[in-house]
């Protein structure tokens, strides 16, 4: 259980937990090098120990962090900590649909267009790349207060090319957006993603579910066998081009939907048009009972003949007919036979030559000698291929782990793959010193993490994509993945605060996040608005130096000059006085 407080890679402290799922856990955390929120996706710790969800988990990652758009969640690092496996994603604060659904009930035609328009334009991206979400739901589909729509939890998308998650290929969506394909047990395709969008698209107009039960399996067989309701008797107002859309992208025959999110798109970015508002209801091309079995049809030739000449039909005798029942009946008894041996066979020789699983030995530590020769003694066969591993745990030239895994249970003559250890990678650090930041991150890629931090410097010759320092002395080596940070100057300039716009107060203000002291003088100026800066001791473009000081010179008003103190006046007037001219 991860707690309030914890840090996760000594780097993601975590704020709370925002979410759970099938497979993971989800926290707002802290990033404490980039100083930002993030979004840390943890894999369940009953799930961590289990190779083939591991391998999800890490194809997910993989997966999610090839795609970069402005409608996608952004995924910035994967990693493991004491058997932790994680994401870090972008930290969204919004809504998603399904809270906008609740509030609103139903959202207006051009906001679904907008949505949709935003949504398929980042599944594009996806399936360009051939990356099915597979669970496209309001819940997956963050909206930003400025409208900006974001989709999150490519939690089950997989490439189409990698092999399958699981191997019955299970249903993995929630079963209101299920495409009938998946509720029968098929696997997805990239139009399994746009029936999802279809239906999507169908609550978001009507703020209703095309297909209610009481339970899941009720809902799944409704999407297989029951026709999506019109839209046009909820909204008869709707253009017939939505329609249209919603119809296709809906299709339970996978030959009738869009072929991509892209092709989607293209026929959303048209749909609000005078010219398509009134097209004609879209007929679908092909069946929509995709699961009825095609019969053959019997075709009859039909012969000229000629007035009062009998049908062919009538002239098979009964003797015919009882003749054809005797040999059907026969034939069936065969059949029947057959049917029974041949299931007993099936029956029988698994059972007969079902060979003794074994488990494979732990041969972690030895040397390829005395790894193969265990393998051997168990049953085992060794596969042609070994391949070599870094590793900071296994001495080099020992065995690091196995393909099938150690531990797990398979038959006598199972090939067996062995991953050598070559040892622990280490890079040498170098002085980086003066070198472009971009270059040396460049050299380190994929070798190292590279963090970028500006630091304050005095020396005003300073570029700013020049390093002025590092968190790693040359010479030091470390491991593939180790983290070094490169300090590149904090050149901050100061303003011209003298453009008549900056008061003392904002001044201070300004300087404030720099420990910058400010010393303000008062100099007499009717030329210049009084409260306002006329002069600073250090120059505009002149860098800001962390904890300096500077002058500035505030413009005031001239004094009035007080007539009772003429030093030139010898008697004290008063304003009565001066009015009968008595002081003259």
């Amino acid at each position: 259980m991860i707690m309030k407080g914890q840090k996760i890679n000594d780097r993601y402290q975590i704020i709370k937990s925002i979410g759970e799922g099938g497979m993971a856990n989800v926290y707002l955390a802290y990033d404490t090098i980039l100083d930002r929120n993030v979004a840390v996706k943890v894999l369940r710790g009953d799930l961590a120990s289990d190779e083939k969800f591991v391998r999800r988990f890490q194809r997910e990652a993989l997966s999610a962090s090839s795609l970069t758009h402005p409608n996608i969640v952004e995924v910035y690092d994967v990693g493991e900590d004491n058997d932790q496996y994680y994401i870090v994603m972008e930290y969204i604060e919004g809504k998603h649909l399904k809270e906008l659904l609740k509030k609103r009930g139903k959202l207006t035609t051009s906001e679904v267009v907008d949505i949709m328009l935003q949504i398929t334009d980042g599944m594009s991206m996806a399936h360009d790349s051939y990356i099915i979400h597979r669970d496209i739901k309001p819940q997956n589909i963050m909206i930003l207060e400025n409208g900006v729509v974001k989709i999150t939890d490519f939690g089950i998308a997989m490439a189409m090319n990698a092999a399958q998650l699981t191997q019955t290929n299970s249903v993995m969506g929630s079963v209101h957006y299920l495409p009938p394909e998946q509720a029968n047990g098929k696997g997805s395709t990239l139009q399994s993603d746009i029936y999802s969008m279809g239906i999507l698209m169908y609550e978001l107009l009507t703020g209703k579910l095309p297909y209610k039960g009481d339970n899941a399996v009720e809902i799944a067989l409704k999407h297989l066998k029951e026709s999506l309701p019109d839209i046009k008797e909820e909204l008869p107002e709707l253009p017939e081009s939505i329609a249209n859309i919603i119809k296709k992208a809906a299709a339970k025959n996978p030959k009738n939907r869009y072929a991509d999110a892209r092709e989607m798109h293209e026929d959303l970015l048209t749909c609000m048009d005078d010219s398509r508002k009134n097209e004609l209801p879209l007929k679908l091309e092909y069946s929509e009972n995709v699961s009825e079995e095609k019969k053959e049809a019997k075709i009859v030739k039909k012969k000229d003949i000629e007035e009062g000449e009998e049908p062919i039909a009538k002239k098979i005798t009964d003797k015919d007919l009882k003749k054809q029942n005797k040999l059907l009946i026969a034939l069936a008894s065969i059949f029947t036979g057959l049917v029974v041996i041949v299931t007993s066979v099936v029956l029988l020789i698994p059972t007969l030559t079902k060979q003794k699983e074994i488990i494979i030995p732990d041969i972690t530590g030895l040397t390829e000698e005395e790894a193969i020769k265990k393998l051997q003694e168990e049953g085992f066969q060794i596969a042609d291929e070994i391949e070599t591993v870094s590793s900071s745990e296994i001495e080099e030239g020992k065995v690091v782990k196995t393909n099938p895994v150690i531990g797990s249970k398979r038959t006598q003559g199972t090939q067996i793959k062995l991953y050598i250890s070559e040892g622990e990678k280490k890079i040498t650090i170098e002085n980086y010193i003066g070198q472009d930041y971009t270059y040396v991150q460049g050299l380190l890629e994929g070798k190292l993490q590279v963090l970028v931090e500006k630091k304050d410097t005095e020396d005003e010759n300073a570029e700013a994509n020049k390093v002025i320092g590092q968190s790693v002395e040359a010479g030091t080596k470390l491991s593939e993945g180790d983290y070094i940070t490169l300090y590149i100057p904090n050149i901050d300039k100061y303003p011209d605060f003298t453009d008549g716009s900056y008061t003392a107060e904002d001044v201070k203000n300004y300087l404030k996040e720099y420990n910058v002291s400010v010393t303000v003088v008062e100099q007499v100026d009717t030329t210049k608005t009084k409260g306002t800066v006329i002069k600073q001791s250090r120059k505009a473009g002149d860098p800001i130096i962390r904890g300096a000081g500077i002058t500035i010179t505030i413009a005031k008003e001239a004094e009035p000059k007080d007539e009772t103190d003429d030093p030139n006046s010898n008697v004290l007037c008063t304003p009565e006085q001066k009015a009968l001219g008595a002081c003259e």
